[in-house]
């Protein structure tokens, strides 16, 4: 429990120096993005296979979290209204959570409403590390339609800001 409670001090010290690339550009990603790599088959929170790559097409935001990290918590709910509102568009949002096992991610995402797959992390390093691998918890990616990360952002952000990044990829 104490390196829970830790971990959550650790996690929250991040969300405030968290590190961004969002920034207002022209053009919604730079041309020299790199690709995602989507070639993974992951467990989702019923125990079913998910395929990243069965999502290639549409504006993904592929957030890496933990049920112990305050700023994580903070932010699902803005997930949760921009899959909402922009699902019907071709926006997923995929939560992939880094810690607990099946049961406890199961009662989390109930509790905040999760609304999006809820793919089980634990024990994936090679996924999280095929993009970073995260410093920090959430860590948030933004890919467009072409699988490119278009931006990437450690620590809390306001809805606003990805709300800004993934209208401008729909």
């Amino acid at each position: 429990m104490r390196l829970r409670s830790a971990m959550a001090i650790v996690g929250t010290g991040l969300a405030f120096i968290a590190q961004t690339s969002f920034s207002a550009r022209e053009e919604p990603c730079d041309a020299d993005a790199k690709a995602a790599n989507l070639d993974f088959v992951v467990q989702d929170i019923d125990g079913h296979d998910v395929a990243l790559s069965d999502y290639a097409g549409q504006v993904i935001i592929l957030d890496f979290w933990a049920t112990w990290c305050a700023p994580c918590r903070i932010e699902i709910p803005n997930f949760v209204d921009l899959y909402d509102e922009y699902g019907p568009e071709g926006l997923v949002v995929l939560g992939f959570s880094v810690d607990d096992p099946i049961p406890a991610l199961a009662a989390f995402a109930k509790e905040l409403g999760m609304n999006y797959p809820v793919l089980v992390g634990a024990d994936r390093d090679d996924v999280k590390n095929a993009f970073g691998p995260p410093v920090g918890f959430p860590t948030s990616f933004i890919i467009g339609r072409d699988g490119k990360i278009c931006t990437s952002h450690t620590g809390f952000a306001p809805k606003e800001q990805f709300e800004q990044a993934i209208q401008a990829l729909l």
